[in-house]
């Protein structure tokens, strides 16, 4: 299953890439909302390969998966992959510069199933396709609407 939306901001393409690009907020963020986080090997800066061991509840039940960074294009766009015993997925974020001042973000999802359950939960999600669309471009926007806040006071992203 596919989400894709894009969102228009008024942020220099670079400044938008270094506040997606701060892995140490969003880990800090996901902490504050009960998840735990453990980065993998022994990656610091960002860039390919960076890797982390998450948990968090999903759905009512503690959902164990790995990220791991697999292509990291400054200032163009950076690929995540997530596996976990049932589901993969990958997450795309795409910046394209309108001007100087104006970058458009595109942000793409796409989860598949890896078991007969996954498989059974995803045909459930595709009868809620529309709601789930429409949830997945209301964070999107909101994300997008808080980046360009934050430049604007000069701060980074609280995720």
């Amino acid at each position: 299953m596919k989400f894709s939306t894009k969102e228009d901001l008024e942020v220099p393409i670079n400044d938008v890439f270094d506040m997606l690009s701060d892995f140490e907020g969003f880990e800090r963020a996901a902490m504050r909302h009960g998840a735990e986080i453990s980065r993998l090997g022994s990656a610091n800066e960002a860039g390919v390969g960076l890797a982390w061991r998450v948990k968090a509840q999903f759905r009512g039940k503690k959902r164990d998966f790995e990220v791991t960074l697999s292509e990291f294009d400054r200032p163009n766009h950076m690929i995540f992959d997530a596996t976990s015993n049932n589901m993969k997925g990958a997450f795309l974020v795409e910046l394209v510069a309108l001007s100087r001042n104006r970058t458009r973000m595109r942000a793409e999802l796409d989860v598949r199933p890896k078991s007969l359950s996954a498989r059974l939960l995803m045909q459930s999600a595709k009868l809620a396709r529309n709601t789930l669309n429409r949830r997945y471009k209301t964070r999107i926007a909101h994300f997008a609407e808080d980046l360009e806040d934050r430049h604007k006071r000069g701060l980074e992203p609280r995720a």
